[in-house]
C-alpha cells in the first residue's frame, strides 16, 4: 500500500471566527471541513464580568483534510493571522494519515 500525502488538521478557536477560519483554510486547499460546536471549560469571574472582559466560552472545532506539503504554512498562518501562538486564542495541530483502509 502506498504512502498517503495527507494530514488531518484540527482547529479549535472562538466560534465567532468560524467563517474567517474556513475562508483561510480554503486558501490552502483544505478539503472536507467538518465543523463541531463546543463550549470551553474556563469560567470568568465576577470582577472580569464587571469590566466587560468575559472569556469566550463558545468554541468551534474544525476538522479538515490537507496536503502534508501545506501543513507548516497552515500552522504558521494560524499563529500569525489569528495569534494562535498567544494564550487563550486557539490551537491548530495536525495528525498524519499514513494509510487508510476502506
Amino acid at each position: 500500500m502506498e504512502q498517503l500525502d495527507i494530514d488531518f488538521l484540527f482547529v479549535i478557536g472562538n466560534r465567532k471566527q468560524k467563517s474567517q477560519f474556513i475562508a483561510a483554510l480554503s486558501e490552502y486547499d483544505a478539503h472536507i471541513c467538518h465543523v463541531i460546536y463546543g463550549k470551553g471549560s474556563v469560567r470568568s469571574n465576577e470582577i472580569l464580568k464587571s469590566f466587560g472582559l468575559v472569556h469566550e466560552q463558545n468554541k468551534v472545532i474544525i476538522i479538515s483534510i490537507i496536503k502534508n506539503s501545506n501543513t507548516d504554512a497552515l500552522i504558521d498562518m494560524f499563529n500569525n493571522k489569528f495569534s494562535f501562538c498567544q494564550p487563550n486564542t486557539g490551537i491548530a495541530f495536525t495528525i498524519p494519515v499514513e494509510k487508510m483502509k476502506y
